[in-house]
């Protein structure tokens, strides 16, 4: 019984991304989040997010991101 179980867990392929690369992404993530809560009203009705969407992605923890954000999943 064990045996098929381990058998039916999908194995996760370590991440080959050094650290210094994932720390990098992670502090530009925060930097741009930080600059999208301070933009202007004109200048987010120019890219088209709301003042409400922009704070609500500012607030995100910065390891929340899309998968296809971070470096290496490309």
């Amino acid at each position: 019984m064990i045996r098929a179980l381990t058998h039916s867990l999908p194995l996760q392929r370590p991440s080959r991304v050094p650290l210094f690369q994932r720390l990098a992404t992670l502090h530009t993530l925060y930097r741009q989040r930080r600059q999208l809560a301070r933009l202007e009203p004109h200048l987010l009705c120019d890219i088209g997010v709301t003042r409400d969407a922009a704070e609500i992605e500012a607030a995100r923890p910065v390891w929340d991101a899309p998968e296809k954000w971070l470096v290496g999943n490309r």
